[in-house]
């Protein structure tokens, strides 16, 4: 680890108020380009902290970089995972307003929900036991680097570019469906921009929490029973702005959607 304790302390600072203030910084490796996966994490996890003393309670995790060629891409073996506090959840249907974001997109993904506590090194079949259901959702993400640069260490620190969630259509019993084979369309104000398959998340979205559970281990942690899990995208994450109205239909699990307004 390249970081002190009172960097760590300043970079989760600068990241909070880019956040809540919709303020665009440098990617945090500018200024500390040994800046490792781990530094990051603490930056995170300092940043979790912060939240949870100004009274957001986490209800949850998202995991991030779940396609294989993604991974490759950013050099990495693991998701990237971010928590999400109940401050960031919006209706189904709801406005979210585009002025408290910087570069928001949307993805659709699949939410699993936990009924038992998962730790350490587990399986697909042992995520698959400890889930009550699954469901639709879409992630709002928003990098708040410069330009729209970043990378990975600086991403993490960031939270993994978590913002707002939306879930929406019908919880289902993980047994009751193939979690490899569920096809997603998204539209935007009425046209497809975005076609997917569940298999696209690792093969089958359980892995993704698996692994999730894994860095989660890592960095010290657990998924308590009755915790939120983004599993990761099932589509390309697509720019909105102001006036678009977003709709995913996921096959047989009906649907879930969201406007943008100033």
């Amino acid at each position: 680890m390249s970081l002190d304790a009172e960097a760590v302390a300043r970079l989760s600072e600068r990241v909070e108020t880019a956040q809540t203030c919709a303020r665009a910084i440098r990617k945090l490796t500018d200024d500390h380009p040994g800046m490792t996966v781990a530094d990051a994490y603490r930056v995170q996890t300092a940043l979790r902290r912060s939240y949870e003393r100004r009274g957001q309670r986490v209800v949850g995790w998202k995991a991030g970089l779940t396609s294989r060629p993604k991974m490759i891409q950013m050099g990495v073996d693991k998701p990237g995972v971010g928590f999400l506090t109940e401050a960031m959840a919006r209706p189904e249907g709801s406005a979210i307003t585009v002025s408290d974001l910087i570069h928001p997109r949307v993805e659709c993904e699949l939410a699993f929900v936990t009924k038992a506590e998962l730790s350490g090194k587990v399986s697909r079949a042992e995520v698959m036991a400890a889930t009550d259901y699954v469901q639709p959702a879409l992630e709002i993400i928003d990098s708040r680097f410069t330009g729209f640069k970043f990378d990975l260490e600086s991403v993490l620190a960031d939270n993994s570019s978590s913002a707002r969630f939306v879930l929406g259509g019908r919880p289902r019993r993980p047994e009751a469906l193939d979690l490899r084979t569920i096809g997603v369309v998204m539209e935007i104000d009425g046209e497809i921009v975005a076609l997917g398959a569940s298999a696209e998340v690792l093969g089958h979205p359980a892995e993704a929490v698996a692994m999730l559970v894994g860095v989660l281990h890592d960095m010290g942690e657990t998924l308590p029973a009755g915790s939120l899990v983004l599993s990761g995208a099932i589509t390309q994450a697509v720019p909105v702005k102001v006036g678009n109205c977003v709709a995913a239909r996921f096959f047989e699990m009906g649907s879930v959607g969201a406007r943008f307004v100033a």
